[in-house]
């Protein structure tokens, strides 16, 4: 801002001695003169003018369409006057000062020592950033750092003429703005809604717009809702230095007093944030407390090796819900190490795991697994082609002791461990056919050693195999360009191969959750662990047919399906695939993908299995529209009952997030979802937002509808009023008003 009037330190000066003292005054009376000189730091400088002189009292005049300019700053005026005497500079107005990038000075005239360090403006007016407006009948420049504003008013709203009202304004007896540290400090200061005063402040520091972080206080907001009553948030940001912050929020309700709070921290090579809250409510009978932590961060360490680390803890099954903190149902917390190099990865993580669903019992699920994994790529110039290497250590621990089965679905001991061990090499290579078929050879020996503690009567207690595997995979890409620049690309695949060894009846403890896609059409095995692996003959198919054009439709669609001698089945002679995995059986249902894109922003997925008789195994969909006025998105699910997934019933949902722009400040957004197969809404929820070049305001509702032994339905409502223009800058300006000519 007017520090910024560190304008040509010395410049007038030295046009102003210098200049007398080597010509006659008659000498300069010219017009449409332009000076060049050098300030003492040796910095170029530049004054340009219609008339340039000096009079007999050794007095500078430079006068018509002044402008100067110094170290990226530009003042223009109608003119200024350098008394040698005095060493004052008398500048006329309009003044026009551009300090940087982001400040402008508008000003009726200004008088200012020879370094412009110190000084009065009169009329004064700052923009900062296009965004903060400050005005004063009088301002002071003092040191160079500070300007002192008196009966001034600040607003970042944008007013047509002299008379209106802004929206909302800061006027103050004084107004300082600090421009090392860039706050903007108010004395006495009213805050104004349409000019009436709302609100007395003694005192307040605010941060200007090109400070992107501040100690002080963040946008406060008003809630309510069935559960926690009527309350408000109000956020203070602490700044504790350059590389860390705490932000503290109390949120006082009449149901709930809470303290929410966030702290981040930056390293020379790696970063940490965690989050949390305490609260002391009477949700219940009584009042409780209760509390959570999350937490997250990596770090860079040598070697490439980069460290990765989450916490997630809470005290109570609901408290993430009710106070819409969370909707996760399952914590998991997890510390691990992993480097990623062209030819190899390695990793090595511990994970703590907690379910919060009702009905489920932490100590009969895996709570602690460990992994470690390694894999390697060589290519053999003799040989040609890829080596591949992988080896892996995974454990998972359940603290129950049960060798014995419980209610859920499966045939295993409840409490038992898996400790495997599990080691493969591989040979690959590809070839071009006739034709242009792409064919591709694939062989290797893979190691599985697997050991269960508390296996219980149904179970083998360890077991080792090898299991030898080849396969050969084909594919015939065809492309054809139209002469309108649409090309069109079909691709049959085909893929032959046998897996050998058989097996075992130890616990499918991993690979219960079977997915079938077009990325592991052409896999030899669909599982998504090796303790369980596809065996035999193997086959798969598969089509797929894309259309690209660079300026209409792209549309891609996808066919496959997997043949196998012969469906893999447990111990008790169950099927190891689960009903709805689609893989159930010699041959698999047929997997049909499509998708669908538009240049207008539409899109389209879809993703189903279909049985022999073309009836839907599993299927989703999800669509979405995005454009400068809407953003659309619907997903549809659906899952059959499938007993061995631990789903009894079936999953048919519909969800739903929209937003669009009504008007040029207006802005609605609703969300929603459906279970179509209890036919009952699951949540929903409905906003609008009012934005324009100076406030956000927003107000929300929201619903949950479901209940069981922990939660019970809520609706809430927020609303939330922030004020634009202090260190928030505002990239967007379609919000901002326009003013009718």
């Amino acid at each position: 801002m007017l520090p910024a009037l560190r304008l040509l330190p010395s410049l007038a000066l030295a046009l102003g001695l210098g200049t007398a003292l080597s010509l006659p005054p008659a000498a300069l009376r010219a017009q449409g003169v332009t000076t060049t000189t050098r300030a003492p730091q040796d910095d170029p400088a530049l004054l340009v003018a219609d008339d340039l002189q000096i009079t007999p009292d050794r007095r500078l005049i430079a006068s018509g369409n002044v402008e100067a300019l110094y170290e990226g700053r530009r003042l223009r005026a109608r003119q200024i006057i350098y008394d040698h005497e005095t060493e004052t500079l008398t500048i006329e107005g309009p003044i026009t000062l551009q300090d940087g990038e982001y400040t402008t000075v508008l000003a009726d005239q200004a008088r200012l020592d020879r370094d412009l360090q110190n000084g009065i403006l009169t009329g004064a007016r700052i923009i900062m950033d296009d965004q903060l407006q400050l005005a004063a009948v009088q301002a002071n420049q003092v040191e160079g750092r500070y300007t002192q504003l008196y009966k001034a008013a600040v607003t970042s709203c944008r007013t047509c003429n002299t008379d209106e009202a802004p929206l909302w304004q800061f006027r103050a007896r004084r107004v300082i703005h600090d421009k090392e540290e860039r706050q903007i400090y108010l004395d006495g200061a009213q805050f104004r809604v349409f000019d009436v005063p709302v609100m007395y402040l003694p005192r307040l520091r605010l941060p200007d717009p090109t400070l992107e972080r501040a100690t002080g206080f963040l946008i406060p907001s008003i809630e309510s809702s069935t559960q926690r009553g009527t309350g408000v948030k109000v956020p203070y940001f602490f700044k504790l230095g350059d590389h860390r912050d705490l932000t503290l929020t109390p949120y006082i309700a009449t149901k709930t007093t809470t303290l929410e709070w966030r702290y981040r921290q930056a390293f020379t090579k790696g970063e940490i944030e965690f989050e949390g809250a305490f609260s002391n409510d009477d949700f219940g009978t009584e009042r409780s407390n209760r509390h959570y932590l999350f937490g997250q961060g990596k770090f860079e360490l040598p070697r490439d090796f980069e460290l990765n680390f989450d916490i997630e803890l809470v005290n109570d099954e609901s408290y993430l819900v009710d106070y819409g903190y969370s909707n996760k149902d399952r914590l998991d917390s997890e510390i691990s190490i992993h480097r990623a190099r062209r030819d190899e990865w390695v990793s090595a993580a511990l994970t703590h795991f907690r379910s919060l669903r009702s009905g489920e019992e932490n100590t009969t699920l895996p709570t602690i697994a460990g992994n470690l994994d390694y894999e390697r790529r060589i290519f053999p110039t003799r040989l040609g082609g890829e080596l591949r290497f992988s080896g892996g250590l995974h454990s998972h621990y359940r603290s129950s002791d049960s060798i014995l089965d419980g209610t859920d679905y499966d045939i295993w001991a409840d409490g038992r461990d898996v400790t495997r061990l599990t080691g493969s090499a591989d040979w690959l290579r590809t070839w071009t056919l006739f034709g242009g078929i792409r064919s591709t050879v694939q062989t290797g020996l893979a190691l599985d050693s697997t050991y269960v503690n508390d296996a219980g009567a149904t179970s083998a207690s360890s077991d080792t195999q090898l299991t030898p595997s080849a396969s050969v995979a084909l594919r015939w890409p065809l492309a054809k360009t139209t002469r309108g620049g649409v090309t069109h690309v079909i691709e049959p695949v085909a893929q032959f191969g046998w897996v050998g060894g058989s097996n075992s009846d130890l616990p499918n403890d991993e690979s219960t959750r079977v997915e079938f896609d077009e990325g592991n059409l052409l896999s030899m095995s669909r599982f998504p662990e090796t303790d369980r692996r596809e065996r035999g003959f193997i086959g798969a198919y598969g089509l797929s047919w894309s259309r690209l054009n660079p300026k209409g439709l792209e549309t891609r669609l996808s066919f496959g399906q997997v043949w196998r001698e012969k469906d893999l089945t447990e111990s008790d002679g169950s099927s190891t695939f689960s009903a709805s995995s689609g893989q159930r059986g010699s041959t698999s249902d047929m997997l049909v993908a499509a998708h669908v894109a538009t240049q207008n922003g539409l899109s389209l997925t879809a993703r189903g299995l279909f049985d022999s008789g073309f009836d839907t195994t599993k299927a989703e969909v999800r669509t979405a529209w995005d454009n400068a006025k809407t953003g659309l998105s619907a997903t549809y699910i659906w899952l059959g009952s499938d007993l061995a997934e631990d789903r009894p019933n079936t999953i048919s949902e519909w969800a739903f997030d929209a937003s669009y722009r009504m008007s040029r400040h207006w802005t609605g957004h609703a969300e929603w979802r459906y279970d179509v197969a209890s036919d009952e809404s699951v949540e929903g929820g409905l906003g609008v937002t009012y934005t324009n070049e100076c406030v956000d305001i927003t107000l929300k509702a929201s619903r949950r509808f479901t209940s069981s032994t922990i939660l019970t339905p809520s609706t809430d409502f927020s609303l939330t009023v922030g004020l634009r223009g202090f260190a928030t800058r505002t990239s967007d300006a379609n919000y901002a008003r326009t003013c009718r000519k």
